[in-house]
């Protein structure tokens, strides 16, 4: 996913805040499910939604006002509740960030694990899934 750093990404010195890849993440992660064909507010209505139960994150290179990144999400595994996403920002060639992210699929009332649909499991499951 294409992704250009504004001023509301970065610190005083111009560069990335280090939060602002997990937002970055996410966004990778919500255009990887839509092109799917899986859309964020057909979950909440069928009463379900992924929450993050694992992270963690390498900072190797920083990311600066106005350059452009590439954002992108890659299914490393998926059960019947959860995802393993792996996940990275390039600047060109070169790997700023890279990250590992796991997602529980919960009851959106009780959070308790939920059975995410059929249709989605296969596709998850399916070779070479990256965005």
């Amino acid at each position: 996913m294409p992704l250009r750093v504004y001023m509301e990404d970065t610190d005083a010195g111009g560069i990335v805040f280090y939060v602002n890849y997990l937002k970055f993440f996410e966004r990778a992660r919500t255009e990887y499910m839509r092109e799917l064909g899986f859309h964020k507010a057909a979950f909440i209505d069928d009463s379900l939604m992924f929450v993050v139960t694992g992270l963690s994150t390498k900072y190797l290179r920083p990311a600066k006002l106005d350059e452009q990144l590439i954002v992108t999400a890659t299914v490393i595994a998926a059960t019947k509740v959860s995802i393993h996403f792996k996940q990275q920002v390039y600047r060109g060639n070169e790997v700023l960030c890279d990250g590992d992210v796991k997602l529980a699929c919960v009851d959106k009332l009780s959070l308790k694990p939920k059975r995410m649909p059929e249709a989605l499991l296969s596709v998850l499951n399916r070779k070479n899934n990256k965005v």
